[in-house]
């Protein structure tokens, strides 16, 4: 099943995506998408909405370094254990809008991700239990001021503005996350070539140190890390996300 939050004529809603690319349609779901989700008997032809981001998290919580090239080519060695960070909420943009380059950094890069999006609240989630709490799964990318990161020492600022947190185009819900080919373009020229299979780190693994730490709430997202590739983005470029069995995520850039 794929869950969508949409903007149609009438206002906002969750809805799931039936049918066959180019002849989609939005189904209205009935309050929330969580447990055992009711329908309103209202539909959409998907062309008709415009795609939101998914979801709105309480929180997004960040793996560092979770792919073994990236902490190469990021001039580290990979961590024994998840090194986790946060974004706030209020960097969550859905598919088509756009990433807004900050005027106060000079260096900005993409990083394509696998997202887990949490399905009920849960604490303490022991490794073999861990789907039991996953709604499902989206596309993510890390937007990351590189020159922010590198100067504070720490990567709040560098992770935290604005837009940084592209989400979508849906969830997908009954996934295998343990082996899905990732590709990230800028205008089209291919930049990350990898698959999740290469996770240092795997979503169990994530979920279960994770929750060790903070409760998760229902939609609250874990971004699972980004391979090698990560670059600059400019305004002007577009640059496109896409995960196999889940889709792709295409935002414009610009600047602030």
């Amino acid at each position: 099943m794929r869950i969508a939050r949409i903007a149609h004529p009438e206002g906002v809603a969750f809805v799931t995506v039936e049918g066959d690319e180019g002849a989609e349609v939005a189904a209205e779901v009935a309050e929330h998408p969580f447990g055992n989700p009711t329908f309103t008997g209202r539909k959409w032809p998907l062309a008709d909405t415009r795609l939101l981001a998914p979801i709105l998290p309480s929180k997004v919580i960040c793996v560092g370094k979770n792919y073994a090239d990236h902490a190469k080519e990021m001039g580290g060695e990979a961590p024994a254990n998840p090194v986790i960070f946060m974004k706030p909420s209020t960097t969550v943009i859905g598919p088509g809008a756009a990433i807004r380059l900050p005027a106060d950094s000079s260096r900005v890069d993409f990083e394509g991700e696998l997202a887990v999006v949490i399905g009920m609240p849960c604490r303490d989630v022991p490794r073999a239990k861990a789907k039991d709490v996953v709604l499902g799964y989206t596309i993510a990318n890390d937007v990351t001021a590189r020159d922010q990161q590198q100067a504070d020492g720490q990567w709040t600022r560098a992770k935290g503005h604005d837009t940084f947190c592209p989400l979508g185009p849906w969830i997908t819900t009954g996934v295998d996350p343990a082996d899905l080919a990732l590709r990230t373009s800028v205008d089209g020229e291919l930049k990350q070539d990898s698959t999740t299979s290469l996770l240092l780190h795997d979503v169990p693994t994530l979920i279960e140190w994770v929750s060790r730490v903070m409760t998760l709430l229902p939609g609250d997202v874990i971004l699972t890390g980004t391979p090698a590739g990560v670059g600059p983005i400019t305004a002007g470029q577009q640059v496109s996300v896409t995960i196999d069995g889940l889709g792709t995520l295409t935002n414009p850039v610009v600047t602030r």
